[in-house]
């Protein structure tokens, strides 16, 4: 039986972890850690947890965790996460990192973007990027991995059989995503308070966010040279979920038979990318692990419409797919 620890135990990734780790058949959740004041019964923080879980919610203490744990869910926030992770590396615990802090291998990337410096760029080093279905090899043996970002994992799935194959250019992908509020996180925000957020619709971070330089980076590794994208997100009055329409230009005319046939072999023998045969919708991935992929073509574009649950496949679902591929197992055990 696999011992979990997480720490930052009250966040929306951190619960939906457990509801997950709950019914996985071969680990039991040993540990919950989160700031002082923030402790108390998991069940009281959490109430759909009644009945399921009875751990406390504690103040970190390595000793503990390295006591009750062989992995970490590492649900803290960027910046923070790499505070701590190397404690957790030193004392002989695995780590699947929910935070930017070992996504960007490029260090000066990370600090323009995140707007600190990186402390710990050794282990940056050594991190596995844990998106399964493109760097499965990898992730295999590792002690520490980098869980994507929701969008990024979104935008991915949808384009590395366009870019893999070189059938569209590398320098033209426009990638425009939505995202429910659940994206923003658990801590009061006024821009994010239902009044503002119901029947609202907006653009932010416009050509800035954080989560650019990431697409980039695995479209990169994927073409094996260089990718370049303009990424725009919105944020929308639903809960969980977030829609991708992507656009890039062919490098030649392309039928659809030979992109259904392309996605339909690039995701053959992958558990948890489907392939609706039409554009996917947030209400079909809702709660689940799966992201939906379709392309199509219309006046001398490709289109890529891709769908995922930012709470499940964007994050906590993601994590348990790569704790199972670091510990052997059947990579679908506890997920939906």
């Amino acid at each position: 039986m696999i011992r979990v620890a997480i720490i930052g135990a009250t966040g929306y990734t951190a619960s939906e972890s457990l509801a997950i780790l709950l019914r996985h058949k071969e680990v039991k959740v040993t540990y919950l850690t989160a700031l002082p004041e923030e402790c108390g019964p998991i069940a009281a923080i959490f109430p759909s947890l009644r009945g399921r879980i009875d751990l406390p919610v504690e103040p970190l203490d390595l000793d503990k965790a390295v006591d009750r744990a062989d992995v970490v869910l590492c649900c803290l926030p960027h910046k923070v996460s790499m505070g701590m992770v190397p404690k957790l590396l030193g004392a002989g615990l695995k780590v699947v990192d929910f935070s930017a802090d070992y996504r960007l291998r490029d260090v000066r990337v990370y600090e323009s973007f995140y707007k600190v410096p990186h402390t710990d760029p050794e282990n940056l080093k050594r991190a596995a990027f844990g998106l399964p279905e493109l760097f499965r090899p990898t992730i295999v043996g590792k002690d520490l991995v980098a869980n994507p970002g929701c969008y990024p994992t979104c935008a991915a799935l949808g384009l590395a059989p366009l870019v893999r194959e070189g059938l569209i250019r590398l320098d033209k992908i426009v990638v425009n995503m939505v995202s429910g509020v659940s994206g923003a996180g658990r801590r009061a925000n006024l821009t994010f308070h239902f009044p503002e957020m119901n029947e609202n619709y907006f653009a932010y971070s416009v050509g800035t966010h954080r989560h650019m330089p990431e697409i980039e980076q695995i479209l990169s590794d994927v073409a094996g040279r260089p990718v370049t994208v303009l990424f725009q997100p919105h944020v929308a009055p639903f809960t969980r979920g977030m829609m991708g329409s992507i656009y890039a230009d062919p490098i030649r005319p392309i039928q659809q038979k030979e992109l259904d046939d392309l996605y339909a072999e690039t995701y053959r023998n992958e558990p948890f990318v489907r392939l609706p045969g039409g554009p996917p919708t947030i209400s079909a991935i809702a709660g689940t692990n799966f992201c939906d992929v379709w392309a199509t073509t219309a006046k001398g574009k490709v289109i890529v419409f891709s769908a995922l649950d930012n709470l499940v496949k964007g994050a906590a679902g993601q994590a348990v797919q790569n704790m199972n591929i670091l510990f052997g197992l059947d990579e679908s055990l506890g997920l939906l």
